[in-house]
Formats: C-alpha cells, structure tokens, sequence
C-alpha cells in the first residue's frame, strides 16, 4: 500500500484549494503534489504527474469537472476521482453523472447551504483516501485465503425453500454505491412483488435526489423513505441521509422509522441498524439480503446473522466492487450464500425468489 499518496487539487477557489491542501498534508500526511483551478488543468496534470487521487471540482470556468473527468477516462489515465459536490438539485444530478462516469466518490463542497467547514470537509476527504487505500490492501491479502464454497449452504436454503417464502428485500452499500444500485435497479422487473429497503452511505441533502434518479431509471417506484411510510409490496425506500432507517410493527403494520440516533459503525445511516430491525420484524430466514460494494464493515455482521437464521444472502464481487471492503468483511465471516458480479445480483434474486415459491 502506498504509505503517502499523490494527490492533485482541482477547484476554482484558491481558498479551497489552499484549506484543503494544508489539511491532507498536515493532518493525513499525504502528499498534494500539484493544485489547478479548471478542468483543462486537471487533464494536463493527471498526465503528466500520474497522481493517485485527484480531488475535483464539478462547477470551474473553462471546463468543468464532468468534462475533465470524461477526458480522463477517455484517454486511460489510470487515478481515483473524489469528486467535490454542492448540495443543490442541479449539483446531485452533476455528482450522480460523475459517478457515472467513473468517479470513485464525492463529498460535499464547503458553503453556506451544509454544516461542513472545509476542514472537516479535508478530513473526510483523508478518511475516504485512507479507507479505500486500507480496503484495496486488504482485499489483496484475502485472494490467498481459501473461502469456503457456498455449496452447503446453497442445498440448506435448498431443504427449506418450499416452506420459507422471502418477504422482503434488504440492500446495503456505501462506496462505488450509486452506480451499482442503478445496475440493480435497472434489471428489477415491473411486476416484481417485494419491499426493497435501502441503506446508501450518502450525506443529507444527496438521498433524496438519488432516490428520484433511480426511480426514473426503475421499473418499480423507487422514494427516499420518510418517517411513518407504510411499507408496500414492489416499492423500493432509500433512507435519508444523517437518519437511522428501521422497520418497526405498529398495530400489526410493517412501517418506516426514522430517527437521529447515534451512529453505528460511524454511519448513520448505517446497514447494520436496517438490518437488524427486519430481522426482527419479518424474521431473518425471510429475508434476502445483499451487501454491496463500500469501504469498513457496516453490515456484515447483520447480513452473518441474517444467514445463521436461515436467510438468503448475496455479495456483490470485488471485480465489480469500487471498493471490496464491507463484502469482503461479510464473505469472511462466512455469512454469505452468493458471491456475484453487479449485473447478475438480481438475475440470481430472481431465482431465488422463485426456487422458495415466491
């Protein structure tokens, strides 16, 4: 693992660049090797300097960062966009194409509109860096650690399939995220006849139109879940940034609640609370659970305890996986059934759907 890596800085402001820059140095310890303030400049230093991480503007004069961050994936210039995102609709539309395009992740810029200064926004920037770099390492030690295949826990789920329906589906990602919920989301069928609950790692103010992207490109309605939402059959909830999401039974009633609670595993929301409420509310051997790719551990536990119960579990592959960290952690505790690329996640839902008589 590279102990200091190189980063370049794209923002047209020098107030920016200079805030951000002094953090990563002083307090990450990396090295900012080059700083620009437009996309032309972000082209010409991502060639010439090879960097390892390019921090990158959306909004600049010139050529904006969309634009750069196209150029460079056009051209092969092998690095790691984080890109910088303000909190407006037009703003998380610009982050959701960034992605896209090949984005690693974002954060949202310093302004009025959000509660971050730009020093919490470096550190947060640090901590993504550190985690993505902790996280490719670590997968690179597991390839030589045997797994064990899921064959016996295939012809298990196989013994009770008939009698064991599935009610519901649960979801959770964090990093690489939104590309890879929309490959799933995508492949769902219109007639498809299960809830599907949600948790992207993602901050307030980005859920909500995330959600509305990916209800434009689903078959099946797709909202960012809110308080008091009764649970529907073929409905899909995405939970809001900065809220724990659970599943709670109210006079017999399967309904969303959200509340400010405290983080769990740094996240909130975080996987490992939805998790856990639906195993309590439908009973883990009637759920099918998926972790996606995304940095830490955040629901591996839960999706393990959902598998000792009898449920049906999925990982997405580290082939597929902008990070193969929280799915790494979940195949190593054993608590996963299916280990697949992206784009055969819901092929394979689909199956196991039917195979237990859904």
């Amino acid at each position: 693992m590279m102990l200091q890596p190189k980063i370049v800085i794209i923002d047209d402001s020098l107030l920016v660049r200079n805030i951000l820059s002094d953090v990563l140095v002083k307090k990450a310890g990396f090295q900012v090797i080059a700083t620009g303030k437009t996309g032309v400049d972000c082209i010409d230093l991502a060639e010439k300097l090879k960097p390892d991480f390019i921090i990158l503007d959306i909004e600049m004069p010139i050529m904006d960062g969309l634009t750069a961050l196209a150029e460079i994936k056009k051209r092969k210039i092998e690095t790691n966009v984080i890109m910088l995102s303000v909190l407006t609709q037009h703003g998380a539309d610009a982050t959701f194409r960034a992605l896209e395009l090949g984005a690693i992740d974002f954060v949202p810029k310093p302004s009025s509109g959000n509660q971050f200064s730009p020093d919490e926004i470096a550190e947060v920037i640090g901590s993504k860096i550190k985690g993505f770099l902790d996280s490719h390492q670590s997968s690179k030690n597991v390839v030589q650690r045997p797994i064990a295949p899921p064959v016996q826990r295939e012809n298990l789920n196989k013994s009770f399939q008939k009698q064991v329906s599935i009610n519901a589906i649960a979801i959770g990602t964090s990093t690489g995220g939104p590309k890879a919920l929309q490959t799933v989301f995508t492949a769902i069928p219109a007639d498809f006849n299960k809830p599907i609950l949600v948790v992207q790692h993602m901050p307030p103010g980005f859920t909500k139109a995330f959600a509305d992207r990916l209800n434009t490109l689903s078959k099946v309605k797709v909202k960012e879940a809110e308080h008091g939402d009764v649970i529907t059959a073929g409905h899909a909830y995405i939970a809001p940034g900065d809220y724990q999401m659970r599943v709670v039974l109210k006079d017999g009633i399967k309904m969303i609640d959200l509340q400010q609670s405290v983080q769990v595993n740094g996240h909130r929301p975080s996987i490992e609370v939805l998790f856990d409420s639906m195993s309590e509310v439908y009973g883990g051997s009637h759920l099918l659970s998926v972790i996606m790719t995304g940095m830490g551990k955040d629901g591996s536990q839960a999706i393990t305890n959902i598998h000792s119960q009898g449920g049906v579990t999925l990982a997405q592959d580290e082939s597929t996986s902008v990070v193969y960290g929280m799915n790494r952690v979940a195949v190593e505790l054993g608590g996963i059934d299916f280990v697949l690329p992206a784009e055969d996640l819901v092929p394979k839902m689909l199956d196991l759907l039917r195979a237990r008589g859904n």
